[in-house]
């Protein structure tokens, strides 16, 4: 089933002990049944349950009883429809797993953290192997006992299956992993392979075991997240400072961040100046510059000195918070090859069945062949039919792809999107803040009857008082080249135009160059002409007697950003700028960057044309603020550059929260890595099943090679998953 989208209060649960994608099938499929359950989205990897209501709402006691009915724990952590899992973080439960009655697929919680020896899988086949072990010996020292150690041995170890067997068939769900093996163990007691039996549970007990392992090490990647923000923080009160829980910080608190520690809260720098490091939660290496009124996020590193923080989220909803939100949200929702490979099992597991049903019986009573023969490879057949590996194979590369994104400042929202990154054919990208730095600085100052210095300081004192951005990017650029700007009486806007004011006796005036067109000579303004067919924002500061210098500032493109849209296009993905911005500034941008144009547009502009362009394939829309929502939504995958908006990054399907260029090509080569995975996965997987299918009809493989063949397919598939966890994205990766 896909992801729901809650229309009432959703039902929040955490389940512990689900290690696999056959676990979610049967929770879905179960849960499904419940009277007002309208959808089911299962995350394995963060432990969660979340049930859509439909016309009514579905009682959460008999939702929590199917699903311990099936063999998992439903902890009890709150009543709230929606409580459960928002006040329980992915670390709480990312460590292991745990079952009621220890027969269960996970662990006891005390278990967690455990190694694999000293959870109840692992003490099942530690148990399991001694009585095979112990048989064996049995069997050499005393043959006369034979079969009764190996029917021993096989009862033991095939209790907790065939529990869990009879709970799930009793809601319906009769063709389970756990119901083949059962079946099959019996079946070979009951003809007299009791040997077999006994070894094709205890590799069942084994695969169990490292599926669990395997799920825990990927999950890990993301419950390490929250290990990030510090448990405690140093609160600032009347002047004090207070050691205090980090989760109890609120908005409107203060906090002092000492060099060397980890920022505790989403805030904004009140007093101090320092470095910090925020490749924890971006991925980038170089420590940023950040001073009053910056921005900070939890889980970032303060390397350089003291800081006063004061909170602007509070800890359920700071940057790391909605991270693994975002991340376990979108381990839920299914891509759509996942989809299919979900509809496709469904389908194969009873169709190998009664292939395995015509085995047994055709060939004995077609052509009098021995019935303990065929009755033999049947039941080898319906162990070939678990369908382990393959289910397996989609989510667990699609969970360590989202896991490698995120690690790596790559948000992405759920498996189809991923899926989708790598398919589009056009981006397009807004330019102010996306493509630029979203900031003008100035980039000429053109001494008229002055020198640069003056002309920089006279228009300084002339801006000091305004909060515009041509302002700022000259007080800004005055402050960096050390002018002090000129003492400044009265200072008046001219409304469209600019400002006019008394600077140490002289009444000046900064204002556009169409104001100043009376006192410019033929020379000054073809400089103006030629500086605006730039792209540029010429700024005139004039006398009464006439023009003293010229200004120019523009929004100048990102450093990465050419280097990106180069990397975009050596994967075959062809780059378009949308920007509202006027012709001239947005073909300027254009030519720096090597980029189709598209300029003077709205924001419903922006979206009709990334509607035409979908015409022509999937196509990807970059933007960073609220007017990009539309055009985002409208995409066939939007991504939001992390410093934007809110609306922009709850609108987009990705984000990148290091807001690079390069990180647009990162997102593709992630996508197309991850899905080359899925197909290597679904070949093993496919091509162990065909093998063995042919092989063990003829005889040549048995019981035992079955299972173990099923077990190391199953552990190849997520082996090779795992290698997405450490997976290149940098330059050279390119496909």
């Amino acid at each position: 089933m896909t992801a729901p989208t809650a229309t009432r209060e959703e039902l929040r649960l955490d389940v512990e002990g689900m290690d696999c994608p056959s676990c979610a099938l049967k929770i879905e499929k179960a849960l499904g049944r419940l009277p007002g359950v309208a959808a089911v989205a299962v995350d394995v990897g963060g432990g969660r349950v979340r049930v859509t209501p439909g016309a009514e709402s579905p009682d959460r006691a008999a939702v929590a009883r199917t699903i311990r009915a099936l063999g998992y724990a439903v902890p009890d952590r709150g009543t709230g429809p929606r409580g459960d899992a928002a006040r329980h973080h992915a670390h709480d439960h990312g460590h292991g797993h745990d079952h009621h009655d220890g027969h269960g697929h996970g662990d006891d919680p005390s278990e967690r953290g455990r190694p694999w020896w000293g959870t109840a899988k692992g003490r099942l086949v530690l148990a399991s192997g001694a009585l095979l072990g112990a048989a064996i010996l049995l069997d050499l020292a005393v043959p006369a006992l034979a079969p009764w150690p190996f029917v021993a041995a096989t009862l033991v170890a095939l209790v907790p299956v065939a529990r869990r067997a009879i709970g799930a068939a009793s809601l319906g769900q009769v063709f389970t992993i756990e119901m083949l093996m059962t079946i099959a163990a019996v079946g070979a007691l009951a003809i007299g392979a009791a040997e077999e039996a006994a070894v094709v549970v205890f590799l069942f007990a084994v695969g169990e075991l490292l599926e669990g392992v395997a799920a825990q090490r990927a999950r890990q990647s993301i419950a390490a997240l929250s290990d990030l923000t510090p448990k405690t923080a140093q609160r600032i009160e009347d002047g004090r400072v207070r050691e205090v829980p980090a989760a109890s910080l609120e908005p409107g608190q203060t906090v002092l961040v000492r060099p060397g520690d980890r920022i505790p809260c989403d805030g904004r720098i009140v007093a101090g100046s320092s470095e910090v490091d925020e490749s924890p939660v971006n991925g980038e290496s170089v420590p940023r510059r950040k001073d009053v009124g910056d921005l900070v996020a939890a889980g970032t590193v303060n390397t350089m000195a003291a800081l006063h923080v004061a909170v602007t989220r509070a800890a359920a909803d700071n940057t790391i918070a909605r991270i693994i939100r975002l991340v376990e949200d979108a381990q839920a929702a299914k891509a759509p090859v996942q989809r299919f490979i979900d509809r496709f099992s469904r389908i194969y597991m009873p169709a190998v069945v009664l292939v395995a049903l015509l085995v047994a019986v055709a060939p004995p009573l077609v052509a009098g062949e021995p019935w303990d023969v065929w009755v033999y490879r049947a039941l080898a057949l319906l162990l070939i039919a678990c369908p382990c590996a393959l289910v397996i194979s989609t989510p667990a590369a699609i969970a360590a792809g989202l896991s490698a994104g995120a690690r790596r400042g790559l948000l992405v929202k759920g498996g189809a999107v991923l899926e989708t990154i790598g398919q589009v054919r056009t981006i397009a990208f807004d330019k102010t803040g996306t493509l630029t730095n979203g900031r003008p600085v100035v980039t000429d100052i053109v001494p008229l009857a002055a020198s640069e210095a003056e002309v920089l300081r006279l228009a300084a004192g002339l801006e000091a008082g305004s909060n515009h951005p041509i302002a700022r990017a000259i007080l800004r650029h005055a402050e960096e080249k050390g002018v002090e700007p000129a003492a400044t009486g009265p200072v008046t806007a001219i409304p469209g135009r600019g400002l006019h004011g008394v600077v140490e006796g002289r009444t000046l005036t900064v204002s556009d160059p169409r104001s100043a067109d009376a006192l410019l000579d033929t020379g000054t303004r073809a400089a103006i002409r030629t500086m605006e067919e730039q792209g540029k924002t010429v700024a005139v500061l004039a006398a009464a007697d006439g023009p003293i210098g010229l200004l120019a500032v523009r929004d100048e493109p990102r450093r990465d950003a050419r280097a990106g849209l180069a990397r975009l296009q050596r994967l075959g993905i062809r780059p378009v700028m949308l920007t509202g911005d006027n012709a001239r500034t947005g073909e300027a941008v254009g030519r720096a960057l090597g980029i189709a144009v598209h300029a003077e547009l709205l924001p419903e502009d922006k979206a009709r044309i990334v509607a035409e362009l979908r015409a022509h394939g999937p196509v990807g829309k970059v933007g960073d603020g609220i007017n990009d929502a539309p055009a985002l939504a409208a995409a066939s995958v939007g991504i939001a550059m992390g410093g934007g908006t809110d609306v922009a990054i709850e609108t987009a399907d990705a984000a990148l929260l290091h807001n690079r260029v390069g990180g647009v090509a990162e997102l593709v080569h992630l996508s197309r890595a991850t899905m080359a995975n899925v197909r290597t996965n679904v070949a093993v997987a496919l091509g162990s099943k065909a093998v063995f299918l042919v092989t063990t009809v003829l005889g040549i493989t048995g019981m035992w090679i079955a299972v173990l063949a099923d077990t190391g397919a199953t552990v190849l598939v997520t082996l090779n998953a795992l290698r997405l966890l450490s997976v290149r994205l940098g330059e050279g990766e390119d496909e």
